[in-house]
């Protein structure tokens, strides 16, 4: 069978994207895997798929390049919501949609042809925990944030892949993890994901985690947030209820690379 996708990223973060309405596409893990394959597939940090929901425009379904099926990817959903807008699916450049961890809110503040400037609405996140020497907080995906300096030479991928392996981490289930240096009144990031098992030139959910961490631990009288991801600049801004970070918006670039078409027999 063959199937239409598109390429789309944001700020750098990069993803296959199937409109699944009427496919009835249920993709098993070795498939996203060899789909998301940088040398014999299309390559991508993720797959997801645009589905009907009951409830909402549409849904998101979001899978690792691994293979399994994910929790939240705030660039991915960025991303979707401009494959929505190019799908017709946007009246107006606002838009909500279902997801795994909830519904998501969206506006495109900007939009070219191929690009948009999208504004998303996360989930409330909770005070983040001290853990080892960092911090620990869900943001629709599990992150650890630690503060330090020299991230610009130090090896992310070892250290992402030796902290995946603590007994502190495995037992929740796996986590990301977000080395954040503070630069003036924003904050540099690099990020190794869980599922990608690498580096990743940017982290949606991981800006949002970097952000709260940020205004609990060293910042609490700021509720907008700059983060410089490798891959691009992200902003992140919420509401602070006590314990609760809520209406928590990611703001930033989504592009849509190219179209295709792929044959599922080759995967």
């Amino acid at each position: 069978m063959k199937l239409t996708f598109g390429k789309y990223e944001g700020a750098g973060n990069d993803f296959v994207i199937i409109d699944n309405r009427g496919l009835g596409i249920d993709p098993a893990p070795e498939w996203v895997a060899a789909v998301c394959d940088h040398r014999f597939g299309i390559g991508a940090d993720g797959l997801m798929l645009l589905e009907n929901d009951p409830s909402e425009p549409f849904r998101m379904r979001y899978f690792n390049s691994d293979g399994p099926e994910a929790t939240m990817c705030g660039n991915g959903g960025r991303c979707i919501v401009l494959f929505a807008a190019h799908a017709g699916l946007l009246a107006d450049g606002r838009i909500s949609f279902a997801a795994m961890d909830g519904r998501h809110t969206a506006t495109l503040l900007s939009r070219t042809d191929d690009g948009a400037v999208v504004s998303l609405g996360m989930r409330d996140a909770s005070l983040p925990e001290r853990l080892l020497e960092g911090w620990f907080v869900d943001t629709g995906s599990p992150h650890f944030v630690r503060f330090g300096e020299g991230i610009d030479t130090m090896d992310v991928f070892a250290e992402g892949r030796r902290l995946r392996a603590l007994p502190e981490f495995v037992s929740r289930g796996g986590s990301n993890f977000n080395f954040v240096e503070p630069d003036g009144d924003a904050f540099r990031v690099r990020t190794y994901e869980r599922g990608v098992e690498d580096e990743t030139l940017a982290c949606g959910t991981g800006a949002v985690a970097v952000a709260v961490t940020a205004a609990a631990v060293l910042r609490p009288d700021s509720s907008r947030f700059r983060i410089h991801a490798r891959g691009g600049e992200l902003e992140v801004a919420f509401r602070r209820d006590g314990n609760v970070f809520r209406d928590i918006r990611l703001t930033g670039p989504a592009r849509r690379v190219f179209t295709g078409e792929l044959n599922t027999e080759n995967f």
